[in-house]
């Protein structure tokens, strides 16, 4: 979860793929998580998707420009723009996004973790940032491995060893310990921790 040179590739896409808005809508229509898009809208949805998958920023925001009116808040739609925007770095909108996100759906795992990433590489972010805002997912949350593993990247980063340890071990109860294993000692921000995370 390096700070720098995120690709698409490195951006987690959680349950319904996580896609993206520098583009505001002045006076969106908030579509209920359960009400499914048009037909016109999963069609460009899909196609954005396309378009990221190939690193084609410019037609995937264009593709996602066209979706209507009243889809623009629509979680999947919502999704994409955070992915869009991660893609970009452009992190306030992302931020801006995750956030409107989580108002929305404040029991979706994604949107705590969307924001928390965003706010990390926010101007007025960083770490510690970070770690508040994804913090009380902690508890929400606790079949979801993806939360104790970030909170432990964060913990490490901010030089708390024991708390990054204690978090990663929760990370590997929920999500086992070779897929967990694996992906920390691929994840710079856990080196302080790779000997140990090697051993276990």
């Amino acid at each position: 979860m390096g700070v720098a040179g995120v690709s698409i590739q490195n951006i987690r896409i959680l349950s319904v793929p996580h896609w993206l808005t520098a583009h505001r809508i002045d006076s969106p229509v908030i579509i209920s998580p359960m009400q499914p898009l048009e037909q016109s809208d999963l069609f460009l949805l899909s196609a954005a998707q396309g378009w990221l998958e190939l690193g084609n920023l410019v037609e995937a925001r264009a593709e996602l420009d066209q979706v209507s009116a009243a889809a623009q808040n629509h979680p999947v739609i919502l999704e994409a723009r955070w992915v869009l925007c991660a893609a970009e770095q452009n992190w306030v909108a992302a931020l801006e996004i995750a956030r409107t996100s989580l108002r929305l759906e404040p029991k979706n795992p994604g949107a705590w973790l969307n924001q928390a990433y965003a706010l990390r590489r926010t101007p007025d972010g960083g770490l510690q940032a970070a770690w508040t805002a994804l913090r009380p997912a902690l508890d929400m949350f606790q079949d979801e491995a993806t939360i104790p593993y970030n909170l432990s990247c964060y913990a490490c980063q901010m030089n708390d060893l024991t708390e990054a340890r204690t978090l990663l071990h929760r990370a590997i109860a929920v999500g086992g310990r070779e897929p967990i294993k694996k992906m920390a000692l691929h994840d710079a921000d856990l080196k302080p921790l790779w000997d140990e995370i090697q051993k276990l």
